[in-house]
């Protein structure tokens, strides 16, 4: 059946310029707020419009319950369930409204779904855009997708929902020893923004030894087969680790204009991204030759004075990360981009080699916790539930990771 079939409500949200917004009232739900299953609250951010407003606009209000789709990246088609709420909400232009028809479909069964490699392959097709990525509501209405039985859908829902919990238990422990590593590195070196330790202030650009960009060919996201050549995507560092299936094959095989791929021991620096992902890295740990960077993309290597760890975490910290977003330069409705000049030209810290090199084996031992961490995760059990689980009939986007030096790897599991 057709997405849009199986919906009693399937329209997008209102268009809310900012003149027809205020301070309370009926809250607007943003494509911020949707994330790959999961409803962001961003209370910080909130928007809302008045009662009159509503009513002059004849905005279409939303529910908990609803499911709301993202039609703008990143990723384009990810979507939400909207939690319990006690206000009134209403969505915008950008957001389609999804109320399943609850005969027919289970609402966690139909977000599953939409998490899905499946769900993501059949929306390709349909994505239209060059610099901001779009898919239309019609041809998101037209993705199909098989119903079993509802008591088969519960049951897909009821194995998934304990994989997802024993991923996100591990995450969180992951999350831990991620923020041991931030806390060791504001212990060696001080906080960045005041440098209490009176480091050397070097530009970055003094410590490089050689960077490069990449090309941006066009291509499709599907597997890559052996052999061909796929150009990377900025999801590829924006996680702070490296993804190598963040990629799209390309379609010309044998005109590829530069040739860059990853190679050991190199920092990967997304130049444009949304203004706050600018500045996304990942260390590179072996190399990729069948993987080629964009334009988007840099690829640095640093002088002997640096070591590479040290460069990635305080290229991370929120003092430099706040840096790259200031000189960044673009608009709401496109990615910021920073360029070459102005990122050589931002000032850091840079202490004694050593004592960097002491912080890189600090991280070497936290990734040797996290590989037991990791490993805790019964995969037997996993692996059975999701065997269990095949007449969902789709590829799962849930992984079990396996994290190699500084690199994780998500192994994509047949759901």
């Amino acid at each position: 059946m057709r997405l849009e079939e199986i919906c009693t409500v399937f329209a997008d949200g209102d268009w809310i310029e900012s003149k027809d917004q205020s301070d309370e009232g009926i809250r607007l739900v943003q494509t911020g707020n949707i994330g790959e299953g999961i409803y962001f609250e961003k209370e910080s951010r909130a928007k809302y419009i008045s009662e009159d407003t509503f009513l002059r606009l004849k905005c279409t209000e939303i529910f908990s319950g609803d499911i709301l789709v993202s039609r703008l990246p990143e990723p384009v088609g990810r979507a939400c369930i909207i939690p319990e709420k006690k206000e009134r909400m209403i969505t915008a232009v950008d957001c389609t409204i999804c109320r399943p028809n609850e005969s027919i479909v289970n609402k966690e069964y139909l977000c599953y779904f939409m998490r899905s490699d499946a769900y993501y392959n059949r929306l390709l097709g349909n994505v239209t855009g060059t610099t901001r990525k779009r898919i239309s509501r019609k041809n998101l209405g037209n993705v199909e997708l098989h119903i079993p039985s509802k008591d088969e859908q519960g049951n897909v829902v009821k194995k998934l929902n304990c994989l997802v919990k024993a991923i996100d238990s591990r995450k969180k422990e992951l999350e831990l020893l991620d923020n041991l590593i931030k806390s060791r590195f504001v212990e060696m070196f001080g906080d960045p923004e005041i440098n209490p330790m009176r480091w050397n202030i070097v530009t970055i650009g003094k410590v490089i030894l050689n960077s490069e960009s990449g090309w941006s060919g066009n291509g499709k996201q599907r597997e890559k087969l052996p052999g061909e050549i796929a150009v990377l995507k900025v999801s590829a560092v924006t996680k702070g680790y490296f993804i190598p299936k963040e990629c799209k094959v390309l379609d010309d095989q044998k005109n590829i204009k530069k040739f860059v791929y990853p190679q050991k021991g190199d920092l990967l620096f997304s130049r444009a991204n949304t203004k706050e992902m600018v500045g996304s890295t990942a260390i590179i740990t072996e190399d990729y030759p069948e993987l080629i960077l964009p334009d988007k993309l840099w690829k640095i290597r640093f002088t002997n004075s640096t070591n590479v760890f040290y460069m990635k975490y305080i290229l991370s910290s929120r003092t430099v990360r706040e840096k790259f977003s200031a000189v960044s330069t673009g608009t709401s409705g496109s990615m910021y981009n920073v360029s070459m000049e102005k990122f050589r030209a931002i000032k850091i810290p840079l202490p004694p080699i050593d004592l960097q090199e002491q912080f890189a084996a600090f991280v070497h031992q936290v990734d040797k916790l996290k590989v037991a961490n990791i490993l805790k995760v019964d995969i037997d059990i996993i692996y059975g539930s999701i065997e269990k689980s095949r007449q969902f009939k789709i590829v799962g986007r849930w992984s079990c990771m396996w994290h190699r030096d500084e690199t994780i790897f998500h192994k994509e599991v047949p759901i």
